[in-house]
């Protein structure tokens, strides 16, 4: 399940990758700028993705294994007995607080017969899969409407100066890559789902045609035929989704959109000097929590960017090519988060807390083996393998430096991307985002600090620290 699952995650980035080796025979103005155009897009599709790929696979997850469960379970011979209550209907929402009954998913009783039945035929009745798709639109359109029409300004805000030969092809391509953000979030909706059921297999196949659809880019139709095979992959994973799922909702409160935002809401008593305070305490909102982790998290990778375009066109296409390496190699690790992720939701919603701990031990060791090995690999093929990236001498100068940060710290990405699929699965969101931020925090200070003090070499020295710290975090 882990290895699909890598590479599936693998190929944005790959894609990215190979945008890097073709632009960079270009020229290196060229490269800058569509690093810098790379940059504003991933960080403004990733404050919606992350968010909404984990929390859709956690609970896809726990759905199906309480229908699973209630399909299964043997119906009681002594109905009377029952106290009178013979519909003991359990949902997610009472999963999350611990309840230990074990029936249908569906908020109203009557729809368990057409759950049963859709199961039989092979379609499966996932409210929060139907949910994940609405959301995964609305945002996808409104991310196109924001980087339309803010391109320029965010150009500017990310240090490309008004006059600079990297304004031209930097707007150009941020333009027509932003026109893919719609397809973007409703496939990585889908994939989500499709963990969710532990299958990683299908979002490969799916993927693996946008990775070699890559090889058909010239110039300046890589951003189009990007887009392109955005939109294909949605329509593969769309056609491959409506064979299992059942995404029209029975009613419209089924679809779970308080869940996907909320955990609720509590009221608490405290007594404070022998006087009582009734306190309303608001459980954080669970999309507004992992948003705010992903917005600190994602805002590092891209300020060093920035950082990196003050520099001037030079440092920045270095950067681009260390930086697309560095995400690459990283995120084959993270396969096993979302294997790890979806295993484990599964895992608490069967109550099973002895393979909880097994699987949570098996891939902290699984991930910094691969970390190690990673490690090695990185090193050794960029530094004998940087030339395909760029003929330009002080690029490659550059890159020589910045391969020591990149190998270095693939051991401790991917035990950072393990820890965030752990803390997912056991649905431990107030944890995984109050630490982030405090993490992303103290990174972006030290982003700030030591490229005005070291320039490149002090960009890829914060990036190390953001990583240790994010390992720490989800370790402690």
């Amino acid at each position: 399940m882990a290895f699909p699952a890598a590479l599936a995650l693998a190929a944005d980035p790959i894609a990215s990758l190979i945008d890097t080796v073709f632009i960079g025979r270009i020229g290196a103005v060229e490269l800058a700028a569509v690093g810098v155009s790379i940059a504003i897009f991933n960080q403004a599709a990733r404050i919606t993705i992350y968010p909404l790929v984990s929390i859709t696979t956690s609970f896809v997850a726990q759905e199906q294994t309480l229908a699973d469960t209630t399909i299964h379970a043997p119906k009681s011979d002594h109905p009377e007995n029952d106290g009178g209550n013979k519909e003991q209907i359990i949902t997610p929402q009472d999963l999350e607080k611990g309840s230990d009954k074990i029936t249908s998913t569906c908020k109203q009783p009557p729809c368990g017969d057409d759950v049963t039945s859709e199961v039989k035929k092979g379609k499966r009745h996932i409210p929060s899969a139907s949910t994940a798709m609405v959301f995964g639109l609305v945002l996808g359109l409104l991310q196109t409407l924001f980087l339309v029409f803010g391109a320029k300004i965010l150009l500017l805000v990310m240090g490309v100066k008004p006059n600079s030969p990297m304004m031209k092809p930097a707007l150009k391509y941020l333009t027509l890559r932003s026109m893919g953000a719609p397809a973007v979030l409703l496939s990585l909706a889908m994939q989500g789902i499709f963990r969710g059921f532990k299958d990683t297999k299908t979002p490969l196949y799916a993927t693996g045609m946008h990775k070699y659809g890559n090889w058909l880019h010239i110039e300046t139709l890589m951003a189009i035929m990007t887009v392109a095979c955005r939109y294909l992959i949605t329509l593969i994973l769309l056609c491959q989704l409506v064979k299992q799922v059942k995404l029209l909702p029975f009613h419209i409160k089924d679809l779970q959109f308080g869940r996907f935002l909320k955990n609720g809401i509590h009221w608490c008593n405290y007594s404070l000097f022998g006087f009582g305070l009734t306190i309303l305490i608001m459980k954080t909102f669970t999309g507004v929590m992992l948003m705010g982790r992903v917005i600190a998290v994602t805002f590092c990778v891209t300020l060093s960017a920035s950082m990196a375009a003050r520099l001037g066109p030079t440092p920045m296409a270095a950067f681009q090519i260390c930086l697309q390496v560095w995400l690459t190699s990283s995120l084959l690790a993270d396969g096993l988060a979302v294997a790890g992720q979806a295993i484990l939701a599964c895992a608490f919603a069967e109550k099973d807390y002895e393979k909880v701990t097994a699987v949570t031990v098996r891939v902290l060791q699984m991930s910094f083996v691969m970390g190690m090995g990673l490690a090695v690999v990185v090193g050794v093929g960029l530094h004998f393998g940087s030339g395909i990236f760029s003929k330009d001498a002080a690029v490659l100068r550059l890159i020589s430096i910045g391969v020591v940060f990149v190998a270095g710290t693939q051991p401790i990405n991917s035990l950072a991307f393990v820890c965030d699929g752990v803390n997912f699965g056991s649905s431990d969101f107030a944890y995984t985002a109050y630490s982030m931020i405090l993490v992303g925090g103290a990174s972006i200070a030290s982003i700030f600090l030591l490229s005005k003090s070291n320039g490149f070499i002090g960009i890829w020295v914060a990036l190390t620290i953001y990583m240790v710290l994010r390992a720490f975090a989800g370790i402690w």
